[in-house]
This record gives structure tokens, C-alpha cells and sequence, in this order.
């Protein structure tokens, strides 16, 4: 939802009429993942994918159809290798999507929460054909739904981890679980970390950009990252969640710097710690994190030389490389 959201709410914003698909569950070869959406207006723009491209003009046409008759429907595309091309799969796969008119205040209420996790379910058929619940506390619904029945849904989806279609007790749902946009904490802003700013966001990454060498760090170099810190990273780190969902890369070659940086995330949850430097240089590195206190075992955590080896030479190819390591950690390629 969130690589979508901001062109759907200018949509929103600008009267838009405006329909949702959201792949529900796939099989072999599909190129994409139960959750990711495509939302189309009335006008034929579009955004997002639900196939790479491979049944996009049949599900457009269905999302149409739904503009028309605002009626959800629950579409199924399989073919086999020998005849995938006719019918727009790449290679042979299956994959069934949920088409609907856009529900405008759900769609508000889910972006209110764009910076959290939460789940969500959708009724895939049925009576309540249609129906969403937000499973929160208050588990609000786009329609009244029994007690008992939000209670179950709600018992079900806490043993989810990643959204899927799934079956409980008679109703065919797909559970949805979002997780907010990752974040790309940036230690140093040479131009290496300009270059990797940019590859970031462009991927979906909320930046934070820690260096205390002012004018390293300026919104003119670093225009739309979400905060810049001028503090010491021992400092600045303690306001930021180092979670799961958080990726560090540490980029100055300054011990005063980078060493305190390592101190605060080699503890932390952090899902990516890389390090720009050689590997004689990170040996010393080592030996004064030791000094300081720093568990030995956490050293394994460090990817350093940072990035995939790309031969890379200038501040672009290195950024590049730095953040094909991210991507490649963050959808389990990699793991040290």
C-alpha cells in the first residue's frame, strides 16, 4: 500500500474516482506478493503492479468494470508454462486478485497509520463480501460485523506474521500485515552518502542523516530526508528505534564518529549495520570497540567493505553497491 500512497492521495485529493487490486494469494512463478496493490482511476492512470505486468490489462479492465458497477470481485489467472505468453504470464504461475471501488475513508484511516505496524483483513466472499477490519483495540470495521466474529479474526491474525490468505471457520479472508516504510540511517554525509540518499528514498527508505561536521550535513545536500542531526551519534541514536526494521550505514572514516555509532546499534535490533572502510582498517576498529567494552561476538555483525562487490569506483557505484547489500539483507539474500 504505502509505494502507492502518495499518488492515490493526490488522486483523492483531486476528485479522483479511483479502483484498488491487491493480490491476494500466488503459486509458482508469479512475480509479485500476496499484498501488493495497483490502484487505477477512471481516467486510466495507473500505479503499483499485481503481476510485473504480466495480466495487468485483464485486471485493469476488471478494476474498470468495478468503477462501473461498484462491486468487489475475486479474479484468478493460471496457466502453464506451454501457454503463459498467450495470455500475458511470463513463465507459467497462478494468481488471484481482490478488485474494488476504493473505500476513500478506509483508505484515509489505513494512512493514518503509515508510520506503524498493524494488520488488516479483507472478506474475500461471502455475506460480508467486502468487509475490512483494522485489528486494533477498538477494531474498527468498514461494516458492523458480529463480536464474536471480530474476536476470531483478531485471534487468527495475531498468529500471522506475513500477510496471506488464509481460512477462518467459514470465511475466505486475507489477512494483511504492514509494517511502516524501512528507515536508512546514514552516519556521515560525504558524497557517497548523497548517492545513497537518493537510491534510498527511491526504494522506499525514510533517511536520517547523523554528522556532526555541519557542513557535511546540510538540507541543501540532503534535501527531503526525514531529519538531519548535527549531534554525536552516541547522542543523536538514543531518540531513534533501533529496530528490525531500521538499516545503518556508517560512512565517515572518523573514529570520533564512527566508533560511537557502532557502540550504540551493535546492541541494538538494528537489521543492517556496513561500514565503509578497508579491512585493515576495520581490524583496528575492532580492537578499539573491544577496548571500549563492545561484545566481541556482535563484530560478525558488521558488513565491511560495505556493499556487494561490484567493482565499484565512484561515490554512484559505491552508493549502488551499499544499498544492493540493504535490499539484499532486508529480503533475506544475505546474512552474516
Amino acid at each position: 500500500m504505502f509505494d502507492i500512497l502518495e499518488q492515490v492521495n493526490t488522486w483523492l485529493a483531486a476528485g479522483q474516482t479511483i479502483a484498488l487490486g491487491t493480490v491476494v494469494e500466488t503459486w509458482g512463478s508469479a512475480p509479485r506478493q500476496a499484498g501488493a496493490k495497483m490502484a487505477v482511476t477512471a481516467e486510466m492512470a495507473m500505479i503499483g503492479s499485481v503481476s510485473g505486468g504480466c495480466v495487468e490489462t485483464a485486471v485493469v479492465s476488471e478494476m474498470l468494470d468495478s468503477l462501473e458497477d461498484h462491486k468487489p470481485r475475486l479474479l484468478h489467472f493460471g496457466v502453464s508454462d506451454d501457454t503463459a505468453w498467450d495470455v500475458g504470464l511470463a513463465c507459467g504461475g497462478k494468481i488471484t486478485v481482490y478488485v474494488e471501488p476504493l473505500n476513500v475513508a478506509w483508505w484515509q484511516m489505513l494512512a493514518r497509520n503509515e508510520n506503524q505496524t498493524f494488520k488488516t483483513i479483507i472478506i474475500l466472499s461471502g455475506e460480508y463480501a467486502g468487509a475490512k477490519v483494522l485489528l486494533s483495540d477498538s477494531m474498527p470495521s468498514s461494516v458492523p460485523l458480529p463480536p464474536d466474529m471480530l474476536a476470531l479474526f483478531a485471534q487468527a491474525a495475531e498468529h500471522c506474521p506475513h500477510t496471506a490468505r488464509t481460512q477462518i471457520e467459514a470465511w475466505d479472508v486475507l489477512i494483511e500485515v504492514y509494517e511502516p516504510h524501512p528507515r536508512l540511517i546514514i552516519i556521515g554525509g560525504a558524497h557517497v552518502a548523497m548517492a545513497l540518499k537518493q537510491y534510498a528514498m527511491m526504494l522506499g527508505f525514510r533517511v536520517h542523516l547523523i554528522d556532526p561536521r555541519k557542513a557535511f550535513a546540510t538540507a541543501e545536500r540532503f534535501p527531503d530526508v526525514e531529519k538531519i542531526s548535527h549531534d554525536y551519534p552516541d547522542k543523536a541514536l538514543h531518540t531513534i528505534a533501533l529496530d528490525h526494521n531500521t538499516y545503518v550505514a556508517v560512512l565517515t572514516h572518523d573514529p570520533k564518529i564512527d566508533d560511537p555509532a557502532l557502540q550504540m546499534v551493535l546492541p541494538s535490533q538494528a537489521a543492517y549495520i556496513g561500514v565503509l572502510s578497508s579491512r585493515r582498517t576495520h581490524q583496528k576498529r575492532l580492537e578499539r570497540l573491544a577496548a571500549l567494552g563492545v561484545d566481541e561476538t556482535l563484530f560478525s555483525r558488521i558488513h565491511t567493505p560495505i556493499g556487494i562487490e561490484i567493482n565499484a569506483q565512484s561515490p554512484e557505484e559505491i552508493a549502488l553497491s551499499i544499498m544492493a547489500e540493504i535490499i539484499a539483507v532486508k529480503n533475506k539474500g544475505i546474512t552474516r
